[in-house]
């Protein structure tokens, strides 16, 4: 029964460290541009699955792997191209990526990402435990710049959008 185990460890010193940066964009998010005294440019954009935003005037913008700071920057630099002469651009989280719950819950699925989402209350929003439920620690996948880690974490354990949480099965 042990060997069962044996493919998955304690979460990596990485994993944590994912929550102490600034947040960074991916598939999925969706972000409010507000182009002051432009109303026709502010809007709320969708981060597409190859990672950009579609911007009026400038197209697609890369925001994958980019801070709102950084997606802030670059499209106040593609608006000073022969659009506006000083633009002055916010962006922000409107919704972020969904989490996604699988595993030994009463309805394992996709739900939304709220800030502060910890395992436990990802697991009380999909139903709750079952009764076959491992309780103590789950499983979490992250994508951490770019590559994808498995850890097992304690209940109590932050979540960051686009996780992926797995409760397994108790063995007795």
């Amino acid at each position: 029964m042990a060997s069962g185990c044996s493919g998955y460890r304690p979460a990596p010193p990485a994993f944590h460290q994912g929550l102490e940066q600034p947040y960074v964009l991916g598939a999925g998010d969706r972000v409010r541009v507000t182009v002051f005294e432009q109303a026709s440019l502010t809007n709320s954009y969708a981060v597409d699955q190859s990672g950009y935003i579609s911007f009026p005037l400038v197209g697609a913008v890369p925001a994958r792997g980019q801070t709102t700071k950084q997606v802030e920057k670059t499209l106040a630099e593609k608006l000073r191209q022969g659009y506006l002469r000083d633009p002055d651009v916010s962006v922000e989280v409107d919704q972020y990526r969904p989490i996604f719950v699988m595993g030994e819950v009463g309805a394992a699925g996709q739900y939304a990402y709220v800030p502060g989402l910890t395992v436990q209350k990802a697991v009380a929003t999909a139903g709750g435990y079952t009764p076959r439920a491992n309780q103590s620690d789950v499983d979490v996948t992250r994508d951490i710049n770019g590559k994808v880690m498995t850890g097992r974490v304690p209940i109590s354990d932050p979540l960051l959008p686009g996780d992926t949480i797995y409760i397994r099965e108790r063995l007795f």
